[in-house]
């Protein structure tokens, strides 16, 4: 086994190992949860007209207003061409509709009470010249740039693709991944289990660590501990497959006949071992035609960590998504890392006034997945380092 390289090393060499982003068109109603690769800019001003903000009537300001306006006429969202001409009189109109030329205050319905001949003011009104009108352009500027490449698409997003007519945004293409499971002991989740057994969870677990990151159709595979099925399945699945995240068989174990497959294949190893726990054997590689390929160890916490630190990270990051602010947490119990970085499982809990606040669970060793249940993720705690209650340190959430 090779020497051990830091967290931050291993993350450097995973991340300049991605490649250039990919980009394709798609359907806007297909966009959502998708990575954007283009910019976006307003193609008018926002908003485009003086919007009315309130239900009421539009007049035209003056030091001393009419006690009562007959109607002049009505203008609703949607129409527009109504203008105010006698400043005795109003135009009845609705949230959102064009500001009639020659009015410049919105008296809100609240403020009115109607009359056979139109509306009265109420005692409460105190109108102002400006009030309740959202100027042309206030919001932003026409040609600005109101989403960037590198944004995923949520609901805000796919609101102001709508709002500036980009019916077919250009999105970071989806790499296709394979989840391969290996492993003489694994049996399907629905099959017999014999003695000496156990199910196949890891895989699972890691697809659905994918689809956060909007890879949702991963596919899943299982390759027994055989030297010469390995190759030949590995050899199969690198041509099929621009990621290849595996679990099992990394160690210095017997059977662990991984890494040296991987290479014989063609795939040069960036590292092979991390100054970690849980996760200390992970093994990445590239492959001969540019494929990322990500060996995380078998045990179930250990693949977990590996995958919500190097894996997720990285293909959200090979899509162009921006790097996630870090998220920081007060511990409420005292801990410490020796000579390697720990990942430990914590539960939250949220403080109004002193925010989130994380308590260690104690996972008995890196194959004790059950001590996860109710855990938001593991903090990141520096090898060497010790923190005293209420401290930060810095979440990944699972």
């Amino acid at each position: 086994m090779r020497p051990l390289i830091t967290v931050e090393e291993a993350w450097h060499a995973v991340r300049t190992a991605l490649p250039p982003v990919q980009a394709e068109s798609v359907a806007l109603a297909a966009a959502a949860g998708r990575i954007l690769a283009q910019s976006v800019y307003a193609e008018r001003p926002q908003p485009p007209f003086d919007r009315v903000m309130m239900d009421g009537i539009a007049v035209r300001w003056q030091p001393t207003l009419p006690a009562a306006f007959s109607v002049a006429g009505a203008q609703m969202a949607g129409s527009h061409g109504q203008i105010l001409v006698d400043p005795g009189t109003c135009i009845e109109i609705s949230t959102g509709a064009p500001l009639p030329e020659g009015a410049d205050c919105i008296i809100p319905i609240e403020q009115l009470q109607r009359t056979a001949e139109g509306y009265a003011l109420r005692d409460s009104a105190t109108p102002a010249p400006g009030q309740f009108i959202h100027r042309t352009g206030s919001d932003c500027a026409a040609g600005s740039e109101v989403l960037s490449a590198g944004m995923r698409i949520g609901p805000t997003e796919m609101a102001l693709l709508a709002a500036n007519g980009v019916a077919a945004p250009r999105v970071a293409a989806v790499p296709a991944a394979a989840i391969v499971a290996t492993g003489d002991e694994l049996v399907d989740v629905d099959a017999a289990l014999p003695p000496g057994r156990i199910r196949r969870s890891n895989d699972l677990a890691l697809m659905a660590a994918l689809h956060d990151a909007g890879i949702e159709h991963a596919a899943l595979h299982h390759l027994r501990d055989d030297p010469e099925a390995l190759a030949a399945r590995l050899s199969r699945l690198l041509q099929a497959y621009p990621v290849l995240v595996l679990s099992g068989g990394v160690s210095m174990g017997q059977r662990d006949y991984l890494p040296g497959t991987l290479e014989r294949l063609g795939v040069t190893c960036r590292f092979h071992g991390i100054a970690q726990r849980p996760g200390k054997p992970m093994w990445f590689g590239v492959g001969p035609a540019g494929q990322l390929v990500f060996a995380l160890p078998g045990n179930p916490v250990s693949s977990l960590v590996c995958m919500l630190r190097y894996v997720r990270p990285a293909l959200l990051a090979s899509m162009g998504h921006g790097p996630a602010a870090p998220e920081w947490v007060h511990m409420t119990a005292e801990v410490a890392s020796g000579g390697l970085t720990q990942f430990i499982p914590v539960h939250l809990e949220s403080d109004p006034a002193t925010g989130l606040h994380a308590t260690p669970v104690g996972s008995r060793n890196s194959g004790d997945f059950t001590a996860l249940s109710g855990t938001a993720g593991v903090v990141e705690l520096p090898a060497g380092t010790e923190v005293d209650v209420g401290q930060p340190l810095r979440l990944h959430r699972w």
